[in-house]
């Protein structure tokens, strides 16, 4: 077992919001270490989009050169997985062990681990998830417009992910177990939303690309791409450790800055927010480190006084 000098900042996880706030930390002159798992949300996509000046990028790009810009100011990357996060019984701060037994110690802990999509038990998603299988119209609709969309009905965001969509293309389907009713009849109506009432069975796929949704009646529905929203599912481990307060939604509760109701611990990224888009993650990320420099200097600042 091995063991690190303590740092300023320990972060779990190395996607957009934690190399955000290593950035901001590293140049505020903190000793920072950030722990990566290597398990992007976002590592089936080729590229990424509506991030302003990197629009088109490929994800693993987008780290690579976050993870150059962090070390550069003398940032420690530990490429692992995080087993255990408590508070340092030996002193203030907290202690975290890896898998392969590393332990290292820090003054503050921000948590950016990030969400794990769960897909539906449809043969095929799981497969073509970050290519013609996606989510977020505004991350992906452009590269599909005035494609054949199908929307799979997963959830109650189902309707208005069909009606967003309908700003990309005029051809999209709604399928769905019951078909909507009344005023969400009407709404999917008037943006020119089809609605068929079925199951999907299996995504059919033709020369590497998909062609349509075989539906439980063994009927298939042609399309170009498919959207649905998952399950969101937080990869949360290290904030249950360190007993931080969960919403009802199972996403952990923090402030606009990120910080929890635990002190010293901060979280921020898709671990909070799923919904985030990556430019809102990295944004999340640098909040939190420009927070968490300046609750550091206010505690520099009350220890030499008491002194």
């Amino acid at each position: 077992m091995t063991e690190t000098v303590e740092r300023d900042v320990l972060i779990i996880g190395g996607g957009p919001a934690g190399l955000s706030a290593a950035l901001v930390l590293s140049r505020a002159r903190r000793a920072v270490t950030v722990v990566d798992a290597g398990e992007p949300r976002n590592a089936t996509a080729e590229h990424m989009h509506g991030f302003f000046t990197r629009d088109g990028m490929p994800p693993q790009a987008l780290l690579e050169t976050g993870r150059t810009e962090v070390r550069g100011y003398g940032a420690e990357i530990i490429d692992g997985r995080v087993e255990h996060a408590a508070k340092d019984e030996e002193g203030a701060g907290f202690v975290v062990t890896l898998d392969d037994g590393t332990r290292l110690r820090s003054r503050q802990v921000l948590v950016t681990t990030g969400v794990t999509d769960v897909l539906p038990d449809v043969p095929g998603l799981r497969e073509r998830w970050g290519r013609e299988v996606q989510m977020c119209p505004y991350c992906h609709g452009w590269e599909v417009r005035d494609k054949r969309i199908v929307v799979l009905a997963t959830s109650p965001k189902s309707l208005h992910q069909a009606t967003l969509l309908s700003q990309w293309s005029p051809d999209v389907t709604l399928v769905t177990g019951e078909a909507p009713e009344g005023e969400e009849a009407a709404r999917l109506d008037v943006r020119g939303i089809r609605v068929v009432e079925g199951e999907a069975r299996r995504v059919v796929v033709e020369d590497d690309r998909v062609t349509g949704i075989e539906l439980a009646d063994g009927s298939v529905l042609g399309c170009d791409a498919v959207f649905l929203a998952p399950e969101f599912v937080p990869k949360a481990g290290p904030a249950t450790d360190l007993g931080c307060a969960f919403g009802d939604d199972g996403f952990v509760e923090a402030d606009e800055t990120g910080r929890t109701s635990v002190p010293g611990v901060w979280a921020a990224g898709n671990v909070v927010n799923p919904m985030g888009q990556v430019i809102i993650a990295a944004s999340a990320g640098a909040m939190a480190g420009a927070m968490i420099n300046a609750e550091l200097i206010e505690a520099e600042i009350a220890s030499k006084l008491a002194a």
